[in-house]
């Protein structure tokens, strides 16, 4: 089983509109074992897939809020040059 990886958030939502498909199928009982087995499994996949996602979405936010350790931060000085040495007007 190959879990696919999800790039971009239309495919995030395509798979979980599939994934509440097949929760739904398997609630209503009207599936073979075989069928609800295929459809156990397609669940998982998508599941993780989504799961993936949101883990690495998270890291993303985590990444650009946490506070940075390599500097400090300078004050702005309104009255320094700009780097073509002509005053700011």
């Amino acid at each position: 089983m190959s879990e696919d990886k999800i790039q971009d958030p239309k495919q995030f939502e395509a798979s979980l509109q599939a994934l509440e498909t097949i929760v739904d199928q398997l609630e209503r009982g009207d599936l073979t074992l075989e069928a609800s087995l295929a459809a156990f499994e397609e669940g998982i996949r998508l599941s993780r897939g989504c799961q993936q996602a949101l883990d690495q979405a998270e890291q993303r936010i985590r990444i650009l809020t946490e506070p940075s350790d390599d500097g400090e931060p300078e004050p702005f000085n309104e009255s320094a040059t700009p780097a073509d040495g002509k005053p700011s007007s």
